[in-house]
């Protein structure tokens, strides 16, 4: 046997049920997704559909001569596909869209 061969981890393999070196694993573990945009708050939690956000600014919301304050909860967003931006509904305004950068995770 070789002296890098007993260095190397092994790791147990769940779906063949056997011990394989942990490269091999890694090797066949299926890459992420690059479809999958990652929308992040101002404070860098993760996002995800149906979340609940609160402003961290008050936001003049343009068309709807109306302005949302800083506090404001915003509830079950839907991601758009732009790491940006998300999709909100709220009393007395429709599509309102808001930038990632000025909501925080609640």
């Amino acid at each position: 046997m070789s002296a890098d061969s007993s260095d190397e981890d092994y790791v147990y393999d769940d779906v063949s049920g056997e011990w394989l070196p942990a490269a091999e694993l890694r090797a066949r573990a299926p890459a992420a997704d690059p479809d999958v945009v990652e929308v992040r708050d101002s404070v860098g939690n993760l996002l995800a559909d149906g979340d609940q956000v609160t402003l961290i600014k008050d936001l003049d919301v343009k068309g709807a001569g109306q302005t949302l304050r800083r506090g404001t909860l915003i509830k079950s967003i839907r991601l758009t596909g732009d790491p940006q931006e998300i999709d909100c509904k709220f009393d007395g305004i429709k599509g309102l869209v808001l930038r990632a950068e000025f909501v925080k995770k609640r």
